[in-house]
């Protein structure tokens, strides 16, 4: 049900937009409104989440580490599953941030005759690591909606990935690789059981959202004719903060419009936001040296101690009423008398 019910608000908002883009009043919301409350959202509601994990108090390190150690000089480390210095922290944070290494090496449990058997899992990491790359290099090659002139390195992207030349319009390979990966994680969570059954509507909704904004876009490249230079100059009248409600936007693109919106106001408030959280995750950017130096809390406070001879002094006739012997007895002699 879950799955429905996100199917379903996705197909609401490409109904709102598709309508919307229809009557004046609809237009005026979707050009001048929305775009600039979900660019509101996304930043306030990203700045807030990243300052709260950057205020929270980490005390002591506390890396998770799979290798060895640093420890004597015979002993080979391992210098980037187990970092000690911040070389390491910055290679293991690149692996993990560009070829999700972490989830590379994970393991998918299964029952099988009554045992439990662990196998490999790399076609999710396979569809995570072309879904993220897809995405990044469309975002990037969008550039070019909001910049005049549009720089070199943009149209080198933009050749890049049309560089088999199929058709007409250019067939991009960010756009195949990106749909065939949401194809998959959508797919995988519906054929794993497991997966099926921790799934929240959150999880569905994320997936179709980026999978009604990715077909949407591809109709709007391939199949249905749209007005680039309307889009183009819409887009750079958004940047310089003075929006122009352009008649020649198509319904299709004022929905497009709104599902990235959409994806933009919901993103600081949803699991996608670890695309912020893993820089500032403990467990992978801090150095594991804690043989070598030792880490004080800095928040501790003064605390008034109690020795045990304070505390023997002050449990004396309990003490010796009980039988238990002191540590002290000269001490527990002179009490007595």
């Amino acid at each position: 049900m879950s799955a429905l019910y996100s199917l379903l608000a996705v197909l609401a908002l490409v109904a709102a937009g598709l309508e919307g883009g229809r009557t004046g009043a609809g237009r005026d919301a979707l050009t001048l409104i929305v775009p600039y409350a979900a660019f509101t959202i996304f930043l306030a509601g990203f700045c807030v989440r990243v300052l709260r994990w950057a205020w929270a108090p980490v005390p002591f390190h506390i890396p998770t580490t799979c290798g060895q150690q640093k420890s004597l000089p015979w002993i080979r480390q391992a210098k980037v599953d187990n970092p000690s210095s911040k070389w390491g922290v910055l290679a293991r944070m690149a692996a993990e941030i560009l070829l999700f290494r972490s989830l590379f090496r994970n393991n998918r449990a299964r029952m099988a005759e009554k045992r439990l058997i662990l196998g490999e899992s790399k076609f999710l990491w396979l569809g995570a690591l072309a879904f993220h790359w897809a995405l990044l290099l469309i975002l990037l090659r969008h550039l070019r909606l909001f910049i005049q002139p549009v720089p070199a390195w943009v149209n080198g992207l933009e050749r890049l990935d049309g560089f088999l030349q199929i058709g007409a319009p250019q067939l991009y390979i960010s756009d195949v690789i990106l749909l065939a990966a949401l194809a998959y994680l959508l797919y995988r969570r519906f054929r794993d059981p497991a997966v099926r059954y921790i799934s929240l509507f959150t999880d569905y909704f994320a997936l179709f959202l980026l999978l009604a904004i990715a077909v949407s876009g591809v109709l709007m490249r391939y199949f249905v004719r749209v007005d680039v230079l309307s889009v183009k100059q819409f887009a750079l009248s958004l940047a310089a903060f003075r929006p122009v409600d352009l008649r020649a936007l198509s319904p299709l693109f004022l929905a497009h419009l709104l599902l990235v919106c959409t994806l933009a106001a919901y993103l600081p408030f949803s699991k996608l936001m670890h695309m912020g959280g893993i820089f500032l995750s403990p467990t992978r950017n801090l150095a594991n040296d804690s043989r070598r130096k030792r880490h004080i809390n800095p928040w501790n406070y003064p605390v008034k101690k109690h020795t045990y001879a304070e505390w023997e002094e002050e449990f004396h006739d309990k003490l010796v009423a009980a039988g238990i012997p002191l540590e002290d007895e000269d001490a527990g002699k002179a009490h007595t008398d």
